[in-house]
């Protein structure tokens, strides 16, 4: 079975996701016990789609929140870099427009987009401040960036008992149901080595996005970042 390293080489990552892409929705609902659909409840909150709001959706998956934007009236476009996972989301919706994409190197004009958003993603990406780059270049003056993203739970208690829950219960349970075992090892390890809420929001700060702040959900396990692009 195919799993990355983080070293983060894209046709490794590639590879992987392609691996999970046929049981990506269920792994999510089990290995967080249904708490995606709160995160991604409060990521559709922050990115408020709406009619004339063009949003950008990175790292989109299987475009099961792209397509939550959508049936709020936005124009959205989904892009991913694993075929698999876009091959499986036209599957799901094929209302959806869906574009196979590196986050370091988007296929999209400047100044495109009114929201660019990317949930679980940027930490699988090996160059994530070039991203952060890429998303403020395609995203337009005075248009928006929200970023979902595990992060570090702030009770020292919880933490502990998230770290062991990672190392030890979700590759038992990846074994059971997933269709690539060995990616829920690299995803323990990516969650790990990503940076501090704190310390991301700097990351944020420093590729010219400005009102930088973020939301600790579920005490931090996610961290939902959000940002504004300076008007000209």
């Amino acid at each position: 079975m195919e799993r990355a390293t983080l070293e983060k080489n894209p046709v490794d990552v590639a590879k992987m996701f392609d691996g999970v892409s046929g049981k990506y929705d269920l792994m999510n609902e089990i290995l967080t016990f249904g708490l995606v659909k709160v995160w991604r409840a409060a990521t559709r909150e922050a990115i408020a789609p709406r009619p004339g709001v063009k949003v950008l959706d990175i790292a989109a998956g299987t475009g099961t929140s792209a397509a939550s934007y959508a049936a709020c009236g936005a124009e959205v476009i989904a892009s991913d870099f694993s075929r698999g996972m876009i091959t499986k989301g036209r599957e799901l919706h094929p209302e959806l427009e869906f574009v196979q994409a590196d986050a370091m190197d988007l296929p999209f004009a400047d100044e495109s987009f009114d929201v660019t958003t990317i949930s679980y993603g940027l930490r699988n990406v090996q160059e994530p401040d070039r991203a952060l780059q890429e998303m403020f270049r395609v995203t337009k003056p005075g248009g928006r960036l929200v970023i979902a993203e595990f992060s570090r739970p702030k009770n020292s208690f919880f933490r502990a008992a998230y770290h062991t829950y990672l190392k030890g219960f979700m590759p038992l349970v990846a074994k059971l149901f997933s269709s690539n075992a060995p990616a829920y090892s690299y995803l323990f390890e990516s969650i790990e080595a990503w940076p501090a809420q704190e310390d991301f929001a700097r990351h944020v700060q420093n590729a010219g996005w400005r009102d930088v702040e973020f939301r600790n959900l579920t005490d931090g396990i996610v961290a939902l970042h959000r940002a504004t692009k300076p008007s000209a």
